[in-house]
C-alpha cells in the first residue's frame, strides 16, 4: 500500500502543477473533470453503497445553485455561506424524499420514479417563481473576488474543483471503512437480511441520502459561479442527472475511485463529441454515445473500468482488494 499512496501523491503533485502548462480550453476541461468526479462520488454515496438508484439527483444541484444565488443577489450573502444554506435545504428535501421512499418500502423502479418526480416538481415550481428568474433563469453579475466565489480565469476554479474532488474521495473512503459504510453495504446486498440481523435500514438509508444530497448541493454553488447563469431546465432536468450518474457506472459503482476514473474518461469525450456534433447541428448526440458506452460497460464490464485499471496497475503498485 505504500507504493499506492506514493502513486497517489505523485498524481496529486502532477495535478497541482498542471495549470502551469495548460491553455485556457484544456484547463476548463479539467475543471469539468473534477466537477463531474465530485458529483459522481456524491451520487455514489447513495446508489453505490446502499443500492437505491436516484435518477433525480440534479434536484440537489439545482437547490444548491438557486439557494446560494438568491441569497447573494437578494441579501448580499457570500456564496461561500450560501452554499451551506443550500446544503441544509437540500438535506431537508432529501429527508422528505427519503421518508416517503424508505418508510413505505419503495425500491427499484418505484424509488427511481419518486426521485424523478421530486426533481420535476421542483423544476416546475422554480420555473413559476419570479424571484428565482422564472422561465428565464438568472444571470449572475460578474464581480470577481474570493468572497463572491468569482474569479478571472480558470486557474482558481481548477484548484477549487480539484479540492472538491479530493474531499469527496476522502469522505467516501472514511464512510466505506466505518460502521456506517458496512451497514450501507449490507443494505445494498440484502436489505431484508440486514434488518433481520439488527441493522436499522431506515436510519442508515436516511443518513446516506442526506450525505449524498448535501455533497451534491455544494456543487450547485460551484456551477452557478463558474457558468454565471442558472436555469431550471438545465439544473433540474434529467439530462444533468444522467450526466452525473454515468461517471460512477462506467468507472465502477460502489468504489472509491470509480467515479474519478469514469470522469477522466467521459468528460473529455463529452467535450470533444459535443463540440464536433454541434458543428453539424447534432446537439445532444453525445448523450446517445454515452448510452451506448454505458450499455457496453454494463454488459462486458459490470464492475466498471476500475477493475481493468487495478489489474494493469497491480504488478507495479501491489494493490490489495480495497478500492
Amino acid at each position: 500500500m505504500t507504493r499506492f499512496y506514493l502513486f497517489l501523491a505523485s498524481v496529486l503533485a502532477v495535478l497541482l502543477l498542471l495549470p502551469l502548462f495548460l491553455d485556457k480550453y484544456v484547463l476548463g476541461i479539467f475543471v469539468m473533470i473534477f466537477y463531474y468526479a465530485y458529483l459522481g462520488q456524491s451520487w455514489n454515496v447513495l446508489t453505490g453503497y446502499t443500492g437505491h438508484i436516484s435518477l433525480g439527483h440534479a434536484l440537489y444541484i439545482g437547490i444548491g445553485a438557486y439557494t446560494s444565488t438568491y441569497l447573494a443577489q437578494a441579501f448580499g450573502l457570500s456564496p461561500w455561506i450560501g452554499m451551506w444554506t443550500g446544503a441544509l435545504v437540500a438535506v431537508a428535501v432529501a429527508l422528505c424524499l427519503g421518508y416517503l421512499g424508505f418508510r413505505f418500502g419503495l425500491r427499484g423502479v418505484y424509488f427511481v420514479i419518486l426521485t424523478i418526480a421530486f426533481a420535476e416538481i421542483t423544476r416546475l415550481v422554480v420555473s413559476h417563481i419570479e424571484a428565482l428568474g422564472s422561465f428565464s433563469g438568472i444571470f449572475l453579475d460578474f464581480k470577481p473576488s474570493f468572497s463572491n466565489f468569482q474569479f478571472r480565469g480558470n486557474i482558481p476554479y481548477y484548484y477549487i474543483a480539484l479540492g472538491f474532488m479530493i474531499f469527496s474521495v476522502i469522505a467516501v473512503r472514511l464512510i466505506e471503512t466505518s460502521k456506517l459504510g458496512r451497514f450501507m453495504v449490507a443494505i445494498r446486498e440484502d436489505e431484508d437480511a440486514a434488518q433481520a440481523l439488527g441493522v436499522n435500514a431506515f436510519k442508515y438509508n436516511m443518513i446516506a441520502i442526506a450525505i449524498s444530497a448535501s455533497m451534491t448541493s455544494l456543487a450547485g454553488t460551484f456551477y452557478a459561479n463558474y457558468i454565471f447563469y442558472i436555469h431550471p431546465d438545465s439544473l433540474f432536468g434529467m439530462g444533468l442527472s444522467i450526466e452525473l450518474i454515468l461517471r460512477p457506472i462506467i468507472g465502477g459503482l460502489g468504489t472509491i475511485f470509480g467515479p474519478v476514473i469514469g470522469s477522466f474518461i467521459l468528460t473529455p469525450l463529452s467535450e470533444i463529441t459535443r463540440a464536433y456534433f454541434a458543428k453539424g447541428g447534432l446537439e445532444g448526440l453525445h448523450l446517445i454515445i454515452y448510452g451506448i458506452l454505458a450499455i457496453l460497460v454494463v454488459l462486458f464490464m459490470p464492475k466498471g473500468i476500475i477493475v481493468y485499471v487495478k489489474r494493469a496497475l497491480n504488478p507495479i503498485l501491489k494493490l490489495d482488494e480495497k478500492n
